[in-house]
């Protein structure tokens, strides 16, 4: 089992990323801000105006460490990797099983699985946490029409049916999840779910987060030698790594949305943290990433028993054995893929 390492995420402008000996070396305005063993680093992510060298980009690409390109508010521009990891044995049966209708369906109600109760128990959380303080009713209808489309995809091959049953839930979590915001009211609430762009402070969080989040879900795919790009739930498209997406579905709830709800309702961010532009469009500013990106790798150091393998293990590895666990199913090691569910 890989042991967990960690992002190095830099977002002071015109910071610059070089090779000194076997660390990373941060320098702004000439002066060194942060050493970090390359050993101890899964990838770097660089937000805005930050440079690196070419001896630390071959250095990175060496060793497996993967570097991400991101504008200042989080939209993904390039990435440098080394040569792709894996054996070409595995990606083919990867390619021919997501070509395969029926053994898609059935990947597919496994990663909806997974969501949907992670979902739910979100939610179910939300009405023993806080049901004097929220609208229980119209929160347990949204868990009623989960255990319904969970029952749905249960007796279904059919793929396009099962990505309208996904959509069914996603609307019915989403419409009662301002229920679950029970602190700065005023500066946080969310209507519906916007993405390009974030049209009010909630759905900036979510999107930061899930960006995040995609991130290392592609970096795990990489890792456990699949294709990223080559899904079942979330269909192919150019610059789409819809591997990544499909197994980013069930760690939603559980990681980036209850970890935006925690931002807000424990106060560790708020109306400062934003900047709106004159289209509408809501942003996190440079303190309210940095607050978010510390928060998000605090959560990656928790750590968790997997249901399934039986083991304790860090938040940040979860992502890769899940990865793992998808590569053994495609292989034929095992007979279904087991979807984290969360408890």
């Amino acid at each position: 089992m890989k042991r967990f390492l960690n992002t190095l995420f830099v977002m002071t402008q015109k910071a610059y990323l070089k090779k000194d000996g076997e660390t990373v070396t941060v320098v702004v305005n000439r002066e060194i801000k942060l050493r970090v063993p390359l050993l101890t680093i899964q990838g770097i992510v660089c937000f805005g105006n930050v440079t690196i060298s070419p001896f630390l980009a071959g250095a990175a690409a060496e060793r497996g460490v993967t570097i991400t390109f991101l504008s200042a508010y989080g939209r993904f521009l390039a990435r440098i990797e080394g040569p792709i990891s894996g054996n070409v044995l595995l990606r083919r049966a990867q390619y021919r099983m997501s070509d395969d209708q029926g053994r898609c369906a059935a990947v597919i109600r496994n990663l909806l699985t997974g969501k949907f109760i992670n979902s739910k128990t979100v939610l179910q959380r939300a009405t023993r946490d806080h049901g004097d303080r929220i609208n229980t009713q119209r929160v347990e209808q949204a868990i009623q029409k989960i255990d319904r489309a969970l029952t749905r995809i249960a007796t279904t091959n059919d793929i396009d049916e099962l990505r309208g049953v996904e959509g069914e839930v996603g609307s019915a979590y989403f419409d009662t999840f301002d229920e679950l915001i029970i602190a700065q009211k005023v500066d946080f609430t969310f209507k519906t779910r916007s993405r390009r762009p974030p049209l009010d402070r909630v759905n900036a969080l979510l999107s930061f987060c899930y960006t995040l989040l995609s991130h290392d879900m592609r970096s795990a795919c990489e890792v456990c030698g699949l294709d990223p790009s080559v899904g079942f739930l979330h269909r192919d498209r150019p610059g789409r790594h819809s591997l990544a997406l499909d197994l980013m579905e069930e760690m939603r709830p559980f990681f980036a949305d209850r970890l935006v709800l925690s931002l807000i309702n424990l106060r560790q961010i708020d109306a400062k943290s934003f900047t709106i532009s004159e289209s509408g469009a809501v942003l996190l500013n440079e303190g309210g990433r940095k607050a978010v990106v510390a928060a998000y790798q605090k959560r990656k150091q928790q750590t968790i028993k997997h249901p399934f393998v039986q083991e304790t293990m860090h938040i940040g590895v979860l992502f890769q054995m899940q990865a793992l666990l998808m590569a053994r199913f495609i292989r034929g090691d095992m007979d279904a893929y087991p979807p984290f569910l969360w408890r």
